[in-house]
């Protein structure tokens, strides 16, 4: 069996800068170094480069407005804007806010911060496969709830979450609602006016562009309280020289995602697929984690029962394979995902998670090649581990 050059299947913790995008940034990074807010002539063109950008992220999600695109840093702050945003101007009203327990951890840790500031915080229980519970959601809802942040997609197991039933149930009690969409801008088609959305976290990074660039989508009428202050760009919501290049980068992005995205979706579904099946039918003990069919094109989440997640990561770097075993964003600690336990694993079958996912340069040799080196890999760490049964190993 030939060992290609590298196989990346870790997309969810970055991916590559498209070709496409790194030349339309190379103008900008060379040529136009003006300030977008100076009103002399090395200012216009940037600024028009600027409003292309968010004309085109605009389009992706079919925004109402373009300037209701707001550019950031990245998801981490257009998670904590959209959270602590609303909470800070809507006290008047009410200090509850409502999260699902399996956000990613700029949504989760905003939320106990504001428990330290007097709010009241509910985190929302899922099921097995990773879908909020709507009854929950329905009980949970207050008079003085003002927000309820739910992620379109959740980036470690897959499951995409029904939307438009979780906007009907929140606008009912006139609550806002955010929706994460890091893990799905890009895959999945996102209408932020027929899904009922107030705010919506997008991320360059998680769509080929560039890293450190952001966009907070926030619905016409809805007003935040800026959480960055200064010289009052971005409307005033974000203060700070916007970061044009990368701003430019992650439009052309944007664009490449809305003329691509269903063809190359569809081609990640058969490879996803494939590769799921694979592991499943080749492995004893092997489990899917999140829904079998209401997931992310490319995301392939497996549990192995009786070994760990992370030696199965080193056996693969080691053959070439680069994986991961949950959110890159706290691989540093050895707790076990809090989203999988959350579905209701037990630690040590968390713990025996692997993530593969798919992008735009991986092939079907590179999924036959994860097939075929998993058994061997998952044979000799569970030879080594007490937990394994001593019939599997005859």
């Amino acid at each position: 069996m030939s060992t290609p050059k590298k196989v990346y299947m870790d997309h969810i913790a970055g991916k590559p800068v498209d070709s496409r995008v790194i030349d339309a940034m190379l103008s900008f990074i060379k040529e136009f170094y003006g300030n977008p807010s100076s009103i002399h002539t090395f200012g216009h063109e940037p600024r028009k480069a600027l409003e292309e950008a968010r004309a085109k992220i605009a389009k992706l999600i079919n925004a109402e407005r373009v300037e209701s695109i707001i550019f950031t840093s990245g998801a981490t702050e257009s998670n904590n804007m959209a959270v602590k945003g609303v909470a800070y101007r809507s006290m008047d009203r009410g200090k509850h806010v409502i999260a699902s327990s399996i956000e990613h951890m700029s949504v989760i840790n905003p939320c106990k911060y504001l428990k330290t500031r007097g709010f009241d915080v509910t985190f929302l229980p899922v099921d097995k496969y990773g879908f909020v519970d709507l009854d929950s959601l329905e009980r949970e809802l207050r008079e003085e709830t003002v927000l309820v942040s739910i992620q379109y997609a959740n980036g470690e197991i897959g499951t995409v979450q029904p939307v438009r039933e979780i906007s009907q149930i929140v606008h009912r009690k006139n609550a806002y609602l955010h929706v994460d969409a890091t893990a799905a801008n890009g895959q999945v088609p996102i209408d932020v006016q027929k899904d009922g959305i107030d705010l919506l976290t997008l991320s360059s990074n998680d769509m080929y562009g560039p890293k450190g660039i952001g966009a907070l989508y926030i619905r016409s009428g809805v007003r935040i309280e800026p959480i960055i202050h200064g010289g009052g760009q971005e409307r005033g919501l974000r203060s700070g020289t916007e970061n044009v290049p990368s701003i430019f980068g992650f439009g052309k992005a944007a664009e490449i995602a809305f003329n691509e995205m269903q063809a190359e979706s569809e081609r990640l579904s058969r490879l996803r697929d494939k590769l799921i099946k694979g592991l499943l039918e080749s492995i004893p003990y092997a489990f899917l984690n999140g829904h079998p069919r209401n997931r992310l094109p490319d995301n392939a989440a497996v549990r192995f029962n009786f070994i760990e997640g992370e030696s199965i990561l080193l056996s693969l770097d080691m053959m070439g394979v680069a994986a991961s075993s949950g959110s890159a964003c706290t691989a540093k600690t050895l707790e076990p995902s809090h989203v999988l336990l959350a579905t209701g694993l037990k630690h040590e079958e968390a713990h025996g998670s692997v993530l593969f996912t798919l992008g735009r340069q991986n092939t079907e040799e590179e999924v036959d090649y994860v097939v075929q080196t998993m058994p061997d890999i998952v044979k000799r760490l569970r030879v080594m581990s007490p937990l394994t049964p001593k019939e599997l190993l005859s």
